[in-house]
């Protein structure tokens, strides 16, 4: 069985947890270095993505999570995820890993009272995805190996590059689990 890690530090595991569950994944609590040799690949949920960082740091997770996603971990970010997945940040201070080409900007679209929804239109998917955006950052640059799955208003909310997807939106709380799916097939 494929076994999917959820970084469990801070933030909205437990969603994704529940919804690796329902595609009949084993899901595991990812809290040690040494539990990301016992997973398939890995979800670092959203959250707050500095508290998520310095926790990180503190635990002793930074240089594992960048040997295993280097190594080949398929990996997948959701908003304070794919910004500590990324390899820059326009605004702020904190530790990024650096493992995907993009610069990011947090809270790109507004403060809490701007979080919208929207269908969005992804390569890949045959019908639209409901996504939902919290204090959502947005792709402000991206590398030359990124692929852009997805745009708002012209802006990437959706990458992928080569081990790695991102969003800058929060699929686990849709019970949609199409792009955990996406995750699951680059096992």
């Amino acid at each position: 069985m494929t076994r999917v890690g959820v970084l469990a530090l801070q933030g909205d595991f437990r969603e994704h947890l529940h919804i690796l569950e329902s595609l009949g994944v084993g899901a595991v609590a990812v809290k040690k270095p040494e539990q990301l040799g016992e997973v398939d690949a890995l979800v670092i949920p959203g959250g707050e993505s500095t508290t998520i960082g310095k926790m990180a740091t503190r635990f002793g997770l930074i240089e594992p999570l960048r040997q295993s996603i280097e190594s080949g971990l398929p990996t997948y970010g959701t908003c304070a995820g794919m910004i500590l997945l990324a390899g820059a940040v326009t605004d702020g201070d904190q530790p990024l890993l650096g493992a995907l080409d993009v610069v990011v900007r947090r809270n790109a679209f507004g403060r809490q009272n701007e979080s919208f929804e929207a269908d969005l239109d992804i390569d890949g998917l045959d019908e639209p995805f409901h996504a939902v955006f919290i204090r959502a950052p947005w792709v402000e640059k991206v590398g030359s190996e990124i692929e852009v799955l997805a745009e708002v208003d012209d802006h990437p909310v959706m990458v992928r590059q080569d081990n790695i997807l991102a969003t800058s939106f929060h699929p686990e709380l849709t019970g949609d689990g199409r792009i955990h799916d996406m995750l699951i097939e680059m096992v």
